[in-house]
């Protein structure tokens, strides 16, 4: 995202927690900042929140316990963006706030997460739509596949996988980008959005093809459907009349790229 932005005329600031990454965030053209809100540093005085716009990209760490220090990091991240006058936030979310519920759902009802990141990611967005010296929006993404992010390594070679005819709900990493983008020139704040592509096919024909495309031993899933969800990304284009770069999987994944 930042590498799109700085191509495209952008000033951009990234922040790092690691040292070494520093270097790698210069080399692209971005202003690098080492910035660590699980320290008890003090970055309310840092240059890196007086932006016009904070994009907040930082998912809950999967180790016990995130789900409670997880909404207090972005409290504290709220804090300084509050201090350094930044106008608008952008928070990157996930549609993990949605339980499965066997049906389709949008933006227009009120999440019950069921998985204890869910709950933290939840409490997180309320946290950011609560401030009132900026404005915010919300995006949910979908399932990440792209580059980097190849699904047929997470099932390759197993059996007998539950669910197998649920459908899947997955976004790429283009689409990630490309919108995220869209919302920043459509000056879209305010909202929540899902982010997800519009075809579903089931998770027994996806992850069995992408690891066919992989050259990854088959898996094997029950053809069964228990819990599952559906989720609903239209409003971004219905209301800013974005179109998904992929939005037929079959079509692109006959394209033998991921």
């Amino acid at each position: 995202m930042a590498k799109t932005l700085v191509s495209k005329g952008y000033s951009v600031s990234g922040s790092t927690t690691t040292e070494i990454k520093i270097s790698l965030l210069a080399q692209e053209g971005i202003n690098p900042f080492l910035i660590n809100f699980e320290l008890e540093q003090n970055y309310f005085g840092s240059f890196f929140f007086e932006s016009d716009v904070l994009i907040i990209c930082l998912p809950p760490k999967r180790h016990s316990g995130e789900h409670t220090s997880y909404p207090k990091k972005i409290r504290k991240i709220a804090d300084a963006a509050q201090l350094g006058k930044v106008k608008k936030v952008l928070m990157i979310s996930s549609t993990s706030v949605y339980a499965d519920v066997n049906r389709e759902v949008t933006e227009g009802e009120i999440p019950e997460p069921d998985t204890e990141s869910g709950i933290a990611i939840l409490e997180a967005e309320q946290i950011i739509e609560s401030y009132k010296s900026f404005c915010s929006t919300v995006l949910r993404f979908g399932g990440l596949i792209g580059p980097g992010r190849n699904l047929a390594k997470f099932f390759s070679g197993k059996c007998n996988i539950a669910n197998g005819l649920a459908p899947v709900n997955l976004l790429h990493l283009e689409d990630c980008v490309q919108l995220t983008e869209h919302i920043l020139n459509s000056d879209a704040f305010g909202y929540t959005f899902n982010a997800c592509s519009p075809d579903h096919p089931t998770r027994m024909d996806m992850y069995t093809k992408v690891a066919e495309i992989s050259g990854l031993e088959k898996p094997h899933f029950l053809p069964e459907l228990s819990k599952w969800k559906l989720i609903n990304g239209n409003k971004v284009s219905t209301q800013l009349n974005y179109k998904y770069l992929v939005n037929n999987w079959s079509e692109f994944l006959g394209q033998d790229k991921l």
